[in-house]
């Protein structure tokens, strides 16, 4: 089994990219839908984030009202790191038995947008980043999130700097082109990928 860790700033098309490896063949553990699943209604995530944070967060239905945590965070470093000492430790948990229960697979994605940040990128076999400019972040995030310009800027600069995560990555996939562009450089990741893994597939 290879362990990939794929990681890349807000913005730079990570999603993209992990949906493309998914549809390659790989087996994807999105930290993302694991960082929802941690604080779904009545689970002890979502309690010690209400603890930490107030009730406010809650949506009328139970809910967590992830923009209203996000305007909380994102503003406070110090809160940041709270809520992030809270859901780390959960979405590692899940990924270990999602890895576990997925059996033997040739290659393993996981899909990290912190990767770096949390200075995990030694615990994988290789580490892919996605990367774009910090203006085409900006762009992409006041386009297709609705997010101003002080907001986009806010959101990478909570990240690792882009020439730290260029520097720890072995593969750097440039996001700045076409989408068939990106498919074709996927292809090609996934060519390498296989060909670490020792296995044979096409894409």
């Amino acid at each position: 089994m290879l362990r990939v860790g794929l990681t890349g700033g807000i913005g730079a098309g990570k999603s993209e990219v992990s949906r493309r490896l998914q549809a390659c063949g790989a087996l994807v553990i999105d930290s993302d839908i694991l960082a929802r699943q941690v604080v779904t209604p009545g689970s002890d995530g979502l309690a010690e984030v209400v603890a930490a944070f107030g009730k406010q967060m809650l949506r009328d239905d139970g809910t967590l009202d992830r923009t209203a945590l996000g305007a909380r965070v994102f503003a406070d470093e110090a809160a940041r790191r709270r809520l992030e000492d809270i859901i780390h430790p959960r979405v590692r948990a899940q990924a270990t038995q999602a890895e576990k229960a997925a059996g033997p697979h040739p290659v393993v994605v996981h899909d990290i947008p912190l990767l770096i940040e949390t200075n995990r990128q030694g615990d994988y076999d290789v580490v892919v980043v996605v990367d774009v400019p910090e203006r085409a972040q900006v762009d992409r995030l006041v386009s297709t999130r609705n997010m101003s310009e002080a907001e986009a800027w806010s959101r990478i600069r909570s990240q690792a700097p882009r020439a730290q995560r260029l520097a720890e990555g072995h593969i750097v996939i440039d996001n700045t082109g076409s989408l068939t562009e990106l498919d074709a450089a996927v292809a090609d990741l996934w060519r390498a990928l296989l060909a670490r893994a020792g296995a044979e597939s096409g894409c």
